[in-house]
């Protein structure tokens, strides 16, 4: 009898028609630089004409980089709901791309799993292209994979891959910052993406079985806390560096991922310079606390796991500090000076409440 594809696992029909579909959701975070290529084996991206080089980029230098959504898509499997992930795989990459001064141009994804899944793949690639709408950039193309045997049903990994362009004297690489600089922090939603793997042995392996259980110190289902999207950062920091085109207001930026403020801000610390924090100074969501109290997690571990509360770091020179809050608060951010940078050996101390 003979054995065809889809006995093994794979129904590329099926996927092809949710990948039309997504192909015509992707138009909506298309601009004048995307060259339209349905089907195309590659993206394709024309610089003059989405109008940048009109906007007097001299030395133009691409910037590029990638990241996943990592164990919070197991948290996005048991609550069955999968339209937050893919803003998340975006913020992850585009936050990552702006500290340079960047200004995002394209995205790319990578989705794969077991065997294809109409509904899940229609609410990862609705989340992809809301979060290229956010940022915005243009959703380019990218890579849905069947893998049966690697993945098993319902299963789902995701990889996203951002460019982004900046002249070459408006680079951002810390280089400029000075004993004396403030520091300003930029609220997170939560836990953003980072550190699920502790969070979930946390709270399912010590108390929580239920994902939807109503838990009262977080004001709602657990699941629904942990789901929460990626804030993506673009916007603000775009236009943060748009007021401040000659004067080098901004010094250095550190999106706080993984390492949370302990590893990231030291990243682009010169020497001779340290971070001095103060707790207390910015807003803590309650999941933080949740977390250090039910798993007894020491208080250096949570600084090194999570951004408790701070998703990304501006450092600023002083006499810009208050004019930058302003925008930032005009254009929707919770940021306040979370500290000054001092004279030190590339390191980050935060003080204890008093």
């Amino acid at each position: 009898m003979p054995i065809t594809y889809v006995d093994a696992g794979v129904d590329q029909t099926r996927k092809d028609k949710g990948i039309d579909r997504l192909l015509r959701l992707m138009k909506r975070t298309h601009d004048p630089g995307v060259i339209d290529l349905p089907w195309g084996f590659a993206g394709l991206y024309a610089l003059k004409s989405s109008g940048l080089f009109a906007r007097n980029y001299r030395d133009p230098v691409l910037v590029a980089c990638t990241d996943g959504v990592g164990t919070k898509l197991k948290v996005a499997r048991l609550m069955n709901r999968h339209d937050t992930v893919g803003i998340d795989l975006v913020a992850m990459s585009v936050n990552d791309l702006v500290v340079t001064g960047a200004t995002p141009l394209f995205f790319l994804d990578y989705i794969a799993m077991g065997k294809y899944d109409d509904a899940l793949f229609t609410q990862l690639g609705e989340g992809v292209v809301k979060g290229c709408e956010l940022t915005p950039c243009a959703l380019l193309g990218g890579e849905t994979a069947e893998m049966p045997g690697m993945y098993a049903d319902g299963e789902v990994d995701m990889a996203g891959f951002a460019v982004g362009i900046v002249e070459r004297s408006r680079i951002i690489d810390g280089s400029a910052v000075r004993a004396g600089d403030d520091i300003i922090g930029l609220a997170s939603t939560g836990l953003h993406s980072n550190g699920y793997s502790l969070a979930r042995k946390i709270l399912f392996d010590a108390r929580h079985k239920d994902v939807r259980e109503h838990v009262p110190d977080l004001g709602g289902p657990l699941g629904e806390t942990l789901l929460k999207p990626t804030r993506i950062y673009a916007p603000a920091v775009r236009e943060v560096l748009r007021r401040y085109k000659v004067k080098k207001a901004v010094r250095a930026i550190a999106n706080i991922t993984g390492g949370g403020l302990i590893e990231n801000l030291p990243r682009v610390l010169p020497k001779g310079c340290a971070a001095e924090m103060q707790e207390g100074a910015w807003r803590l969501p309650p999941i933080f606390p949740y977390l250090q109290n039910l798993g007894e997690v020491p208080r250096e571990e949570m600084y090194r796991v999570f951004n408790m509360g701070v998703g990304m770091a501006l450092v600023v020179a002083p006499h810009f500090t208050r004019p930058i809050l302003r925008t930032l608060a005009r254009v929707g951010e919770d940021a306040a000076i979370i500290g000054k940078i001092v004279k030190g050996a590339q390191e980050v101390r935060i003080l204890p409440r008093q």
